[in-house]
């Protein structure tokens, strides 16, 4: 077949004369999907409000020593780093819509075992468990979402993984204040099992079942999604080849391999886990009187930009908002460390700022002005974050890897972001002790320079496009 061959030339899933789609299904499918996301920001969320209560908790309940509540912390990430392996094997062969229904199992099982604890083994398990469907959640849900979405909203869409990552940790920290660890981990087993619930109606992605040849279905699908299925056509034969290493030399591959690996890599070297799961611990070292309050502070300020991320995806572009994404971390994060720096050693420092408490007129001691300025710091780091380094990895994740190589493509992603959120999160503590915290902050900002050089770049623009034309931009077609 010649590249002029119109059978060749037609965009899979786009409907003839490039007229917008205007079902609104797709919306509920999304918001069906992105529960899973939800229901893994809460696990990540768990863990911040949840350690406190473990190391006051007093026998026959399981008790937290400091090592165990880093383990605690961290253990999450290595049980989504194996998520990230099974979902991209799940996705290929089960499908879009099954793995994100069986992912709801262990996010309930990994809850209830939390609940039921009695030694420290308990948690750790329930944590791994939860942590194990995190990974698969985290995979899934953005390609469920990109190949149902038609290209005039799959930025709006995609970036709602994130929102809704944001959210659970937000309603992690906001019933973290009322509830103890237990009727905490209760809570976790809601959005899961609601996903289940909704998902059981929505159909699979018109992509997945054409590679499977099941047309009938994919019409479908199609008819219920976007309101129509006239025009659509089967992929081309071979599409739905498997992955393997020879495919690695076609630029049509290891382009968006390298793109979409180092892309995981500094969203996590920015140090966001790190801050997100110690949140409190922080702004207590920053000498914070109601660090829970300042903790959910920061979720609002997340949840709001990655909101206003949201809206304005599809019309700034994924390669602005990532740049002007990094250059916010640099500084929020250089002035957080020199906060760090400037506090250092000083016996007087006392700054107990309550975060409520009205601003006076009245002059204050340098150290309270300093102490703002790490809540100001932390705040824009995160405001950064959240416009650009927050959503985009996992949106560009799913748009940039043609259909064939998707499940292993994506899969290598998401066991690059959790293995490396892991290692920044069990060893950020020790990384504070031996770059002192000021170092430690220092060198994340280092990093969030390199990912504004690589954004300039490396990244293409994906805005607009079909899946089909990124594809071809990568090949060079």
């Amino acid at each position: 077949m010649t590249p002029e061959d119109p059978e060749e030339t037609q965009p899979l899933l786009e409907p003839p004369g490039g007229s917008a789609p205007r079902g609104r299904r797709v919306f509920l499918a999304a918001f069906a999907a992105t529960l899973g996301p939800l229901s893994f920001g809460f696990a990540l969320g768990y863990s911040s409000p949840a350690i406190p209560s473990l190391q006051r908790a007093a026998p026959p309940a399981p008790r937290l020593n400091d090592e165990a509540a880093s383990w605690f912390g961290a253990v999450v990430t290595l049980g989504a780093a194996a998520g990230g392996v099974l979902g991209g094997w799940l996705v290929d062969r089960a499908g879009r819509k099954l793995s994100l229904l069986l992912c709801s199992v262990p996010f309930v099982t990994g809850f209830a075992v939390i609940t039921a604890a009695q030694d420290v083994w308990m948690l750790l398990g329930g944590r791994l468990l939860t942590g194990l469907a995190c990974g698969v959640a985290s995979l899934v849900a953005p390609v469920y979402i990109s190949e149902i979405a038609y290209p005039a909203v799959r930025g709006l869409l995609g970036s709602c993984v994130q929102l809704m990552v944001v959210i659970g940790i937000l309603l992690a920290y906001l019933a973290g204040w009322v509830l103890e660890w237990r009727w905490l981990a209760v809570l976790g087993c809601v959005p899961p099992s609601l996903m289940l619930l909704l998902m059981c109606f929505m159909p699979e992605t018109p992509r997945f079942l054409l590679t499977q040849h099941r047309r009938q279905e994919a019409m479908a699908a199609l008819q219920f999604l976007w309101g129509s299925e006239q025009g659509w056509e089967e992929p081309p034969i071979g599409a739905e080849q498997g992955f393997h290493l020879t495919l690695l030399w076609q630029p049509g591959i290891y382009k968006p391999f390298v793109i979409g690996i180092s892309l995981m890599a500094f969203q996590q070297l920015s140090g966001v886990n790190a801050i997100m799961f110690y949140a409190q611990t922080i702004f207590e070292e920053a000498k914070f009187k109601d660090s829970s309050l300042a903790s959910i502070i920061v979720g609002i300020i997340q949840v709001l930009f990655t909101a206003v991320a949201a809206l304005i995806m599809d019309r700034a572009g994924r390669r602005l908002l990532l740049a002007l994404s990094g250059v916010i971390m640099v500084f929020s994060m250089s002035a957080f460390g020199a906060y760090f720096k400037l506090t250092q050693g000083s016996p007087s420092n006392s700054s107990h700022v309550a975060l409520s408490a009205s601003v006076s007129t009245e002059p204050v001691d340098a150290s309270v002005g300093l102490a703002w300025l790490a809540v100001g710091s932390m705040c824009l780091f995160i405001a950064g974050f959240a416009v650009g380094w927050g959503p985009i990895p996992w949106l560009l994740m799913s748009e940039i890897f043609p259909l064939h190589v998707k499940g292993v493509a994506t899969g290598v992603c998401v066991l690059t972001n959790w293995l490396m959120a892991f290692l920044v999160t069990k060893e950020f503590s020790s990384l504070m002790e031996v770059l002192r915290p000021y170092g430690a902050f220092w060198l994340a900002s280092a990093f969030c320079i390199f990912s504004v050089l690589f954004t300039l770049f490396c990244v293409p623009e994906t805005k607009g496009k079909t899946l089909e034309q990124i594809t071809a931009h990568f090949e060079g077609r």
